[in-house]
């Protein structure tokens, strides 16, 4: 403060701002765990009482994102069972990339040069940005889509390196997402995949993933990269011209910010789609996919481990064990489709 003017410096100011906004962000993430969380009885930390544990938590999304919320809740929830809270014995840097790859790095430096216990990053774009950043603090994958294949661990039962959490294999949830449009319309031929053309992950395996799943079901694939939010209207435009039936979608977080985009123009132009829970619940046809704030939740048993002595890469990586279909037959009436029983009994969870 200079004491003439009664002004704040610049650099003062950024702190203040900082500030503000970390106070902000605790406030919308006690919002997201509810009562119920705030009522979860506490587990003793098993080491170092009075110890204040500093972590990075490094999202390819935005911190305003409702996927976000959910999922940061339930990770939230995770660290509470285990005894871990905010502004008692746990401090979080939180550092969001607004879905732009580009910035990961940098504020995976940030974490890095903080000195953080360890960082708990998702999706390969986040996890490579992590593991570029540092050798040496852990990394905890909260969510992956198949870390071996990506290059991201060696193995799932010993993944080496500082880096352990959940991942999913691409192939199976690909998969699952074109046999459930095939069977909702059996007269499918033409599909196709939207991917974020600048999530290296996405070009490599993913694609090898949806072209050997599209085989097996023996359909034609076709590929829409995007690169931004202004690509869909021509990416829509372009699957219509070439009678495209279906589209699926991958989990990317260009993707997920734009949900409710991507299910419009799917809806404008008839075209069945495929995705994320997220596409389905903002108006997309049907999902499949992991309980993500199952696996958020369930990245505080390592980061708890890793807190208590455990090296990473001696923590086996885990694989969801259950899947999602999310029914959207609002959506299906408006394409004037029947969705068969054998589905519907099946979803877990249908809006009407």
């Amino acid at each position: 403060m200079n004491r003439k003017t009664g002004h704040m410096s610049a650099g003062l100011r950024r702190r203040v701002g900082a500030d503000d906004a970390r106070r902000s962000m605790r406030r919308k993430l006690l919002l997201a765990l509810g009562a119920s969380a705030l009522a979860a009885p506490l587990r003793t930390v098993a080491q170092q009482q009075g110890k204040v544990w500093r972590i990075g938590f490094l999202s390819p999304r935005g911190s305003l994102d409702s996927l976000n919320s959910d999922v940061l809740g339930a990770f939230l929830r995770g660290m509470r069972e285990l005894g871990y809270v905010e502004e008692k014995n746990l401090v979080i840097e939180w550092r969001w990339a607004e879905g732009k790859y580009d910035r990961l790095p940098e504020l995976a430096a940030e974490l890095v040069r903080l000195n953080v216990e360890l960082i708990v990053t998702s999706g390969t774009p986040g996890i490579r940005a992590a593991k570029q950043a540092t050798t040496t603090i852990p990394i905890v994958m909260a969510a992956s889509g198949d870390a071996v294949a990506m290059g991201l661990i060696d193995s799932l039962a010993r993944p080496g390196g500082n880096i352990t959490g959940s991942t999913f294999f691409i192939l199976q949830l690909m998969g699952k997402r074109m046999e459930l449009l095939r069977d909702a319309m059996p007269r499918i031929k033409q599909i196709a995949f939207m991917f974020n053309r600048d999530n290296p992950a996405a070009i490599g395996p993913v694609v090898e993933a949806v072209e050997i799943a599209a085989k097996s079901l023996k359909l034609a694939v076709q590929q829409f990269g995007v690169r931004g939010p202004n690509d869909f209207d021509s990416a829509f435009s372009a699957m219509a011209k070439r009678r495209v039936d279906a589209m699926v979608t991958g989990d990317d977080a260009l993707i997920l910010l734009n949900a409710k985009r991507i299910a419009d123009l799917a809806a404008k132009h008839r075209i069945l789609s495929a995705g994320s829970k997220a596409l389905a619940e903002a108006g997309g046809l049907m999902a499949y996919g992991v309980n993500l704030p199952e696996m958020f939740r369930r990245a505080a048993y390592f980061v708890d481990r890793i807190l208590k002595g455990t090296k990473p890469g001696d923590l086996p990586v885990e694989q969801p064990t259950k899947f999602e279909i999310v029914v959207n037959l609002k959506t299906a009436k408006v394409l004037g489709i029947k969705i068969p029983d054998v589905i519907l009994l099946r979803a877990d969870k249908v809006i009407e």
